[in-house]
Order: C-alpha cells, then sequence, then structure tokens
C-alpha cells in the first residue's frame, strides 16, 4: 500500500480520474503498439519478404524460362517445317527430273525400236527383191530355154530337116534370144 499512496502523491492524480480522448489514444497505447509492429516489421524484412522475393524471382524465372523454352520450340519447329519444306521441293524437282529422264529414255528407245524395224523392213524388202531377181533371172533362164527349144522345133517344122548339127542348133537359137532381147516390150 505505501506503494500505492506514493504514487497517488507524485502524480496527484489517479489513472483512471480524467477522460480519455475517443481520438488520441494514450502514450502508453501508442508505445506499446508501436513496439511489436516495428517487431512485426523486422520479422518480415528479415525472414518473409526475402523468401517471398525468392519465390517471385523462381516463378519469374520459370516463366520467362518456359517462354524462352517456347520461343525456341517454335524456332525449332519453323526450321524444321523449312527444312521440311525444302526436301518436298527437293524430292519434287528430283521426281520431274526423274519424269523427264524417263521420256527421253521412253523416246530414245521409241525411236531405236523405230530404226530398227526400218531397217529390217529394208533388209526384208531388199532380200524380197534379190529375191525376185534371182526368181525372175531363173524363170527368163528357163523361158530362153524351152523358147529355144520350141523355136527349134518350130524351124524344123518348117524347114522340113532337122538341125542336126549342135553348133548350129546354138547358133541359131543364140542369134534367135539375142532378137528377142532387143525387141522391147509394149508395157515398157
Amino acid at each position: 500500500m505505501t506503494n500505492v499512496y506514493t504514487y497517488v502523491v507524485a502524480a496527484e492524480t489517479l489513472p483512471l480520474e480524467s477522460q480519455p480522448s475517443v481520438l488520441i489514444p494514450p502514450l502508453y497505447d501508442i508505445v506499446w503498439s508501436i513496439i511489436p509492429l516495428i517487431i512485426v516489421f523486422i520479422v518480415f524484412g528479415k525472414l518473409v519478404i526475402p523468401k517471398y522475393r525468392e519465390v517471385l524471382e523462381e516463378r519469374e524465372d520459370k516463366i520467362s524460362g518456359g517462354i524462352d523454352r517456347a520461343a525456341a520450340a517454335e524456332a525449332e519447329a519453323q526450321a524444321a517445317l523449312e527444312k521440311y519444306n525444302a526436301q518436298l521441293a527437293e524430292a519434287r524437282t528430283e521426281a520431274a527430273e526423274i519424269r523427264e529422264d524417263a521420256r527421253d529414255k521412253g523416246k530414245q528407245i521409241q525411236a531405236q525400236y523405230r530404226q530398227e524395224a526400218e531397217e529390217e523392213s529394208r533388209r526384208i524388202v531388199a532380200a524380197g527383191e534379190k529375191q525376185l531377181e534371182a526368181s525372175r533371172e531363173q524363170v527368163i533362164s528357163e523361158l530362153r530355154a524351152d523358147i529355144g527349144q520350141n523355136s527349134v522345133n518350130l524351124a524344123e517344122k518348117l524347114l522340113g530337116n532337122e538341125l542336126s548339127e549342135n553348133t548350129k542348133r546354138s547358133g541359131t537359137v543364140d542369134s534367135f534370144l539375142s532378137e528377142l532381147d532387143s525387141v522391147t516390150p509394149a508395157g515398157k
């Protein structure tokens, strides 16, 4: 109790005797409110805010890394697309060249077979002409022999005597045949 008495004498007023202000809190409330606020700021400043910044930077790195990876993937895809288009164009060009070469080779083969067919045709015609000429010569020879024999027989009948000598006979036949050769047929 002595303490309370000493306190009352020193202050001369009791703590609850004055009316508190509604707008301004008492000084002890302000002091005791500022101290925990400073402690909270210090704890937040030393522990929470650095961790929060670290998490934000990590997320930012993930996002920017994701964007960079997406841009790199897009660039790779674009490069692959360009490469594919280049290969496709090259394949189309090569296919066109192959088709053109095949057409050229086909034309060459066709020309070669046509030339071989024409040569074979000429050879067959030439062989036919030679065979025809040989047959003609053979027919002419046979006709000469037959005409010669017929002319001798006819001459014997007309003259009434027989041509006995072979030399006379062959001379007469040869002269008759030479006269026949000199006479041109009416068709020519």
